[in-house]
């Protein structure tokens, strides 16, 4: 149940009605129940001093794209009222006349375009005004009997606004039923929403937690959880057979949607979602369309919903189904579109961006991870209101147009374009051996920085789970992940892949970098010494591999690889040759690989780099004593002496290292594999020939 979040002590604080907005809308987008990601709005009027220092009455309202529960006060827009309030008396006026005439009614034109929703604030007499999409008035908006419910629950205090899309008409209609009933305390917009206010911003909010409250009693005393969506038709799995699952098809989910640009996939087996895909009336339920509009942008129409009786055993026909699934899904996308386009419309990716699956969860689709947990959180949203609305009655949602109109409607599509532009790695997922160490973590920085997503696979999981947390407080949660992986274990090397499979879907990139190294003369070089570069050097790197290889055939979108191999792959040095050979072992199985990855897209090179101290716990461990005793030099003079070797007189450096893998693993070298790159300042002795 929702409960009010008003901080009285905070709220106190608070320096001006800006701030007081700020804090306000904060509370109410921090529950979801109440506001979905990215909808809803809310303003105070008040009076500012203008540019000439002249008291003028403005408004602020949330600006457009912007999400209420992460809002500053940079993402409100502040408009004067007295050149607003005469739109009142207009009979209509188009979406493109409203927004041009509103950017004229900013005071500062530094501030964001203002929400669709802007005329219903200004319009309705109220100092403070809230328009939430909260579950439980979803759930009575889209019952085909709400109105009705409506006066059982709030008698004459409500008014309801058949449904039409936002903007002026809608604005008006608003405001004017609210003039002709004194007694009204909120607006229902059908199959839309809430609009609440007050005079105060604290009884502004107080009074929209009032509503929901009511709205949600009267819903929890007439559901029953045994017949919720026609009582359960199929058994959930067990959580880690569900895990199991979910790892095993999402490299071909994320193959099946990628088709025209590739997608970041995430899983989700909550609790709401498991009732849901196991509800015997699930599958036509979900066919009804959107529970909001806000949603439609994020979580299409319907969601593509598998036919598949849950079964550990079957996992070859749970794939079979789910191909099928998604291209008649994209059939049926692509039809809708052409049957409803407009002139100079552009057609999304047809792909589903929800994916049910019963007694497994449910698997979401984006551009990114954050976009991808967008389409879930909001399909929870609409889990919530088809239970409450057929508690009530049936659930109705849009008609056909009326959502394409919405999901097309250019408003909404300027919100998506205040995303920052995609860079070349957006869309991909990068996995880095020996992530926490300094080539991995200064590839993992120069990936996410043009839009990756990374797994950083290490043994030392905290040095990892530090680099992945720097980069997740500079670019956003979930960027990177951090998985703790010995590549000389297969189970190791598994495990690792299922984890990348469940966080984003599959992979794109793999940078081969997990490494050591010891020295010593060919006749003292025990067994062990022998095993330890090869296991770690040659079956790591196969391992590594190898599961890629497999995961990138199921995908089949591609992939690159990259293995970091060194000056010994083609370099005969004393006093090394168990590291050496294992490194000659490394750069021949790239060549193998590229030889059998060609025809999947699979690309596979090696950069060969030299003497990287900088960040390195190979040249912080005895192997720098080693090396320089073998040099008949001190430790500490190795830096210098390795710049002198070079043809350049150049050190080399993990950020060095990082753009090659980088280049590597671009477009750029789209039509390069099998190919070995010197990145170590011109070593003689090591040109490759």
């Amino acid at each position: 149940m929702v409960q009010s979040l008003w901080d009285s002590l905070k709220a106190v604080q608070l320096q001006d009605g800006l701030d007081e907005l700020v804090y306000r809308s904060n509370i109410i987008g921090e529950d979801r129940r109440v506001c979905n990601w990215g909808g809803g709005n809310t303003s105070t009027k008040t009076t500012i001093k203008d540019f000439r220092g002249q008291d003028v009455e403005v408004m602020w309202v949330k600006g457009s794209g912007s999400d209420l529960a992460s809002m500053k006060s940079s993402n409100f827009t502040a408009l004067r009222l007295e050149d607003i309030r005469p739109l009142f008396e207009k009979a209509e006026m188009p979406d493109e006349e409203m927004v041009n005439y509103l950017t004229h009614c900013m005071i500062d034109s530094k501030h964001p375009r203002a929400s669709i929703e802007t005329l219903l604030h200004a319009f309705l007499p109220f100092k403070h005004v809230d328009h939430t999409h909260p579950d439980a008035i979803i759930s009575l908006c889209c019952a085909d009997n709400g109105k009705e419910i409506a006066r059982e629950i709030y008698g004459d205090r409500f008014v309801w606004v058949p449904y039409i899309r936002p903007g002026f008409t809608l604005s008006k209609m608003i405001a004017e039923g609210v003039l002709a009933n004194p007694k009204a305390e909120l607006v229902l917009m059908e199959k839309h929403g809430l609009v609440t206010w007050g005079e105060t911003s604290e009884a502004c909010y107080a009074k929209t937690v009032e509503i929901i409250t009511e709205a949600e009693n009267y819903i929890e005393n007439r559901v029953n959880e045994d017949t919720i969506f026609g009582g359960a038709i199929v058994e959930t799995l067990p959580e880690q057979d569900r895990r199991n699952i979910a790892a095993s098809v999402l490299p071909l989910i994320r193959g099946a949607v990628s088709d025209a640009k590739k997608m970041i996939l995430t899983f989700d087996d909550a609790e709401d979602v498991l009732q849901f895909v196991g509800g015997r009336e699930s599958a036509q339920l979900s066919q009804v369309g959107a529970a909001c509009p806000d949603h439609l942008v994020h979580t299409k129409v319907v969601p593509l919903f598998i036919d598949w009786t849950p079964n550990v055993n079957d996992i070859e026909g749970l794939k079979a189904k789910l191909k099928d699934g998604v291209a008649t899904y994209k059939k049926k996308y692509q039809a809708y579109f052409e049957r409803n386009k407009h002139e100079d419309d552009v057609m999304f990716e047809a792909a589903p961006r929800v994916i049910l699956i019963p007694g497994v969860g449910m698997i979401n689709t984006g551009k990114s991870w954050s976009n991808s947990k967008v389409s879930g959180a909001l399909f929870h949203r609409a889990i919530a209101a088809m239970r409450g609305a057929t508690a009530l009655g049936n659930f109705v949602s849009l008609s056909e147009n009326e959502s394409y109109n919405v999901e097309y409607w250019p408003l909404e599509l300027y919100k998506l374009s205040l995303a920052p532009a995609e860079a070349e790695f957006s869309r991909k997922v990068a996995f880095i051996t020996g992530g926490a160490g300094g080539i991995g973590s200064e590839t993992a920085r120069r990936l996410v920085s043009e839009g990756a997503h990374l797994v950083l696979a290490d043994l030392n999981l905290e040095g990892a789970q530090k680099v992945a947390a720097e980069i997740n407080a500079q670019y956003g949660e979930n960027r990177a992940i951090a998985v703790k992986m010995d590549v000389t274990s297969e189970e190791d090397v598994v495990n690792a892949y299922a984890e990348t499979a469940l966080a984003f879907g599959g992979v794109d990139i793999i940078v081969n970098n997990a490494g050591l190294a010891t020295s010593s003369p060919f006749e003292e070089t025990s067994l062990k010494e022998w095993n330890l570069n090869i296991a770690v050097l040659g079956t790591g790197y196969f391992l590594v591999a190898r599961e890629a290889f497999k995961l990138m055939k199921e995908q089949s979108v591609g992939g690159s690889m990259v293995f970091i191999g060194s000056k010994n792959s083609i370099y005969a040095g004393k006093s090394v040759s168990a590291y050496s050979s294992a490194k000659a072992l490394e750069a021949h199985l790239a060549r193998c690989i590229a030889t059998e990855g060609g025809e999947y897209g699979i690309r596979v090179n090696t950069i060969l780099p030299d003497a990287i101290l900088q960040g390195s716990a190979i040249w912080n461990s005895n192997w720098r004593n080693e090396r320089a005793a073998a040099y008949g030099i001190e430790p500490d003079q190795l830096e210098e002496h390795y710049r002198k070797r070079t043809t350049l007189l150049v050190n080399i450096y993990p950020r060095d290292i990082a753009e090659g893998i980088a280049f590597f693993a671009s477009s750029k070298s789209e039509k390069t594999t099998g190919c070995m790159l010197t990145i170590d300042g011109g070593v003689p002795a090591a040109f490759t020939r």
